[in-house]
């Protein structure tokens, strides 16, 4: 095992016996293995210039399963390896490849499962010697499972595109051969369009199912019914959901990145429908306590069940975990969750942790729908500057700082966000500045797309040719893959000047990290108070005017 695709990497370098998020060595080496198989099913893509949409989707799920806190069952990893493989195999008879001369992910077939357990112990994402090489390859292999993430959720509404699938397999392919830096440097930018392009196509997925998200205040406090509570990030599963549970006596509640469903305007009329519940993914031990109802988990983000609710957690899709059920779909799809209806029926309501409301909703639609408003708050002066801080939220408590920046932000700057970094700030009260909320929630990471059109609409607005002359500034966290390939996207769109924290990923190389540097003024984070002076100047003068001194969090910077 050598995991450190995530931030919770130990001591920001890897995870080398077992992982930080909880997952075992065997679990991890798995997946390297998978993401192996796939580098051949896409060798063989690349090799003829064509993919269909049953690989491509193929490709998609295994990157899929391959992103932190989607799956911690080693059966399963099995299942898929050796399916894929399959795949290959059919893949390699079709076109009447050998795959002599190809790389080894062509042609290895295990001869048993120990074979197969021991051809994982031995693979690694990066495989190069060369750290800057192998950085490289990493990244671009992160960004892709972040793709595969969007891309799965694109097609579970219907929406693919066989020019994403084959961008991506020649991504891939690519990181199987002896290529130079400056040409992995390029893949690397040619992986932001790939992401840029699939968060496209799920935005389209997202809003021509569901509708335009639309301003929306959410309820977090709760009904004294039983409820189910779905986290993750599918729209399906939720969709689902609701139709199953009209009219049962069971409530429903998000979780998590799931808040941004009542944003939707396709899900506001199920009355059952009540507001969502505790905060971000890890907080889940004690939410999903808490809860005292049914939890759903729909995608990433699980973490080990504590015994307390394990009986009444199940999951569904990528995501698994040893000892939970996981509800399977039919061919169309459709999955039958009456189980967790019935089950939930005999639960207590959820315990009430707060009350009151949250507000959320502004995607690009909304957002250009108050473009005047916004565009003369600007040329008033009335805002002076937008912050970007979206991203992931995680448990560290160098975290802290996003609260810090949020608050020390002086009362002129407005904070567009997305992802699950917004529990850090989003239930504080911020106010507005002439009825535009001070915090301007997108809503899942997938939606910082949304955050990157309203940029280049501002762009547009005010006649400017360079995205970076906006008077926006970049805090982004990270936790996982999916960050990544938002990450990519930003750099692809000529975003310079973006602060990434908490830390910088640890499998970014000395060499590679100053690429990014010099080339995009990548940054890492400071003190709050010295990163928001640096991102917005006229804060210290405002601090002065109050005699506020904002004082750097003891223990936040690494």
């Amino acid at each position: 095992m050598f995991c450190n695709q995530c931030q919770e990497a130990l001591n920001n370098t890897a995870c080398t016996s077992s992982g930080v998020c909880g997952k075992k060595k065997s679990t991890a080496d798995l997946e390297d293995l998978l993401t192996f198989v796939s580098k051949g099913i896409a060798c063989i893509c690349d090799s003829v210039g064509e993919i269909d949409s049953v690989t491509g989707l193929r490709i998609f799920e295994d990157m899929f399963t391959c992103v932190t806190n989607v799956t911690f069952d080693d059966p399963d990893l099995i299942e898929r390896i050796e399916s894929s493989l399959k795949l290959r195999d059919v893949l390699k008879a079709k076109y009447e490849i050998s795959g002599e001369g190809m790389h080894e992910s062509v042609h290895w077939s295990p001869e048993s499962l120990d074979d197969l357990l021991a051809k994982a112990e031995e693979v690694t994402v990066g495989d190069s010697d060369n750290e800057d090489i192998a950085s490289l390859r990493q990244l671009i292999v992160y960004g892709l499972r972040g793709v595969g993430a969007y891309g799965e959720h694109a097609k579970v509404l219907g929406y693919e595109q066989n020019g994403i699938y084959l961008d991506v397999a020649k991504l891939l392919a690519a990181t199987t051969k002896d290529l130079e830096v400056a040409a992995l440097i390029d893949l690397v930018m040619k992986t932001g369009k790939t992401s840029v392009d699939v968060m496209a196509l799920l935005d389209e997925a997202n809003t021509k199912t569901y509708g335009s998200p639309v301003a929306t205040e959410v309820n977090i406090g709760v009904s004294n019914k039983p409820g189910i509570l779905i986290s993750g990030h599918d729209l399906k599963d939720m969709e689902m959901l609701l139709e199953q549970t009209e009219g049962t006596g069971v409530d429903v509640y998000t979780h998590g990145e799931m808040l941004p469903a009542h944003y939707y305007p396709k899900f506001k009329g199920y009355d059952h429908f009540i507001g969502n519940y505790g905060d971000a993914w890890w907080n889940q031990n004690s939410d999903f306590e808490n809860f005292n109802g049914v939890i759903l988990m729909t995608t990433n983000c699980i973490v080990k069940p504590k015994g307390s609710y394990k009986d009444r957690i199940f999951t569904t899709g990528m995501v698994r975990f040893p000892g939970v059920t996981n509800i399977e779909g039919d061919g169309n799809g459709q999955k039958d969750f009456s189980a967790l209806i019935e089950q939930a029926k005999t639960c207590g309501p959820p315990k009430e942790i707060e009350t009151g409301k949250i507000i959320g909703g502004f995607a690009h639609q909304q957002v250009f729908d108050l473009a005047d408003k916004v565009v003369d708050a600007v040329k008033s002066g009335a805002i002076k500057k937008f912050v970007v801080m979206a991203g992931c939220d995680g448990r560290q408590k160098i975290r802290g700082y996003y609260t810090e920046v949020a608050k020390q932000l002086p009362k002129d700057t407005v904070i567009l966000t997305a992802g699950c970094a917004k529990y850090r700030y989003n239930k504080l009260e911020l106010g507005d500045i002439g009825g535009i909320p001070r915090i301007l929630d997108a809503g899942q990471c997938n939606d910082s797309y949304s955050l990157a059109l309203i940029a280049l609409k501002l762009k547009e607005v005010f006649g400017l040719e360079d995205i970076n002359d906006l008077p926006i500034a970049y805090d982004i966290a990270w936790y996982e893959q999916k960050a990544v390939t938002v990450l990519l996207a930003l750099l692809h769109l000529g975003v310079k000047g973006i602060r990434l924290g908490p830390t910088l990923p640890a499998f970014l190389s000395r060499n590679v990290a100053q690429v990014l540097v010099d080339n995009f003024d990548i940054k890492g984070i400071g003190t709050p108070s010295e990163d928001v002076v640096a991102m917005v100047p006229h804060a210290a003068a405002a601090a002065a005017q109050k005699n506020v001194i904002a004082a750097p969090l003891a223990g936040l910077v690494s």
